[in-house]
């Protein structure tokens, strides 16, 4: 019998069977996989839209370049802003003729004047008390001066003196009472002492109301004509209401009669009762 010598080929080393190559070996071992290892690691947190916006604007970041550009556009706007106020308020002086310009100048003119005036007065009582030898007497004078001018501003003592009579005819009730509270306030800045409505004293407290055609002064319902009795410089009076945009051409407007004749003597005797203060204590006592 014959034998057959040839020698068997081992398993996995044949032609056919290439040899699968081993993976590196630690020291330890085979590396575990990457995905394994990332599996492991916790998810990151989600987050949402709203805190992304607050983390890129909170906190601020301001550089000085960012912050002296800020300064300065506020800078600006603030200068805009008082111009154009500006330019509003002379909007109406602006086409104003020359000779109603020259009126209002005489009227600022003449404002100070009354101011000066006063402040001089009231250095001269003061002199006067500190240089009197019976400053006791000089006191109860002055005193007494000064409660009847107190009368006259509250309307408790009767005044006479030169002035004007204003008188504002509306036949169609067209005339509001914020028209009439103009004209008080007019003469009043003008130097107005005293001021007599129909039958009614105007003093500090008074009021207007109502509508047109039914004013109301201090709850007293008065009818038209409003004649208009006050006692100050009638130099002063008249050209205060004859302004540009004043009071006389609101109430043209209105279509109201106005006539303001000058006196030299007005006499305004309606008077108000003297109302003693529920509260208020004079100082001195």
């Amino acid at each position: 019998m014959s034998t057959d010598d040839t020698p068997e080929e081992p398993k996995g080393s044949g032609p056919g069977r290439p040899e699968e190559p081993e993976g590196p070996k630690g020291p330890e071992g085979p590396e575990k996989p990457v995905e394994a290892a990332r599996e492991a690691e916790p998810p990151p947190p989600s987050v949402t839209g709203r805190q992304r916006l607050l983390h890129a604007l909170w906190p601020p970041r301001f550089t000085r370049a960012q912050l002296t550009m800020a300064v300065l556009l506020c800078v600006l706007g603030l200068a805009l802003a008082i111009q154009v106020r500006s330019n509003s308020e002379s909007s109406v002086l602006r086409g104003a003729r020359q000779e109603d310009l020259v009126r209002i100048l005489d009227e600022l003119d003449n404002r100070t004047k009354r101011l000066e005036d006063e402040k001089r007065r009231l250095e001269s009582q003061r002199t006067e008390l500190e240089s009197s030898s019976n400053q006791a007497a000089e006191a109860r004078k002055q005193t007494e001066q000064k409660e009847q001018q107190l009368g006259v501003l509250a309307g408790t003592v009767a005044a006479q003196g030169p002035g004007i009579v204003l008188t504002v005819s509306d036949p169609k009730g067209a005339v509001e009472p914020d028209s009439l509270l103009d004209a008080i306030q007019e003469l009043r800045a003008a130097g107005a002492e005293a001021i007599q409505i129909n039958d009614v004293r105007v003093v500090a407290g008074t009021y207007f109301s109502g509508g047109a055609g039914k004013v109301e002064i201090d709850g007293k319902k008065i009818s038209q004509p409003y004649k208009f009795k006050v006692i100050g410089k009638p130099d002063d009076l008249r050209p205060a209401l004859n302004i540009p945009g004043g009071v006389v051409q609101t109430l043209q407007k209105e279509q109201a009669g106005v006539d303001i004749s000058r006196s030299e003597k007005i006499t305004v005797d309606a008077l108000r009762p003297a109302k003693r203060p529920d509260y208020a204590r004079s100082s001195s006592q």
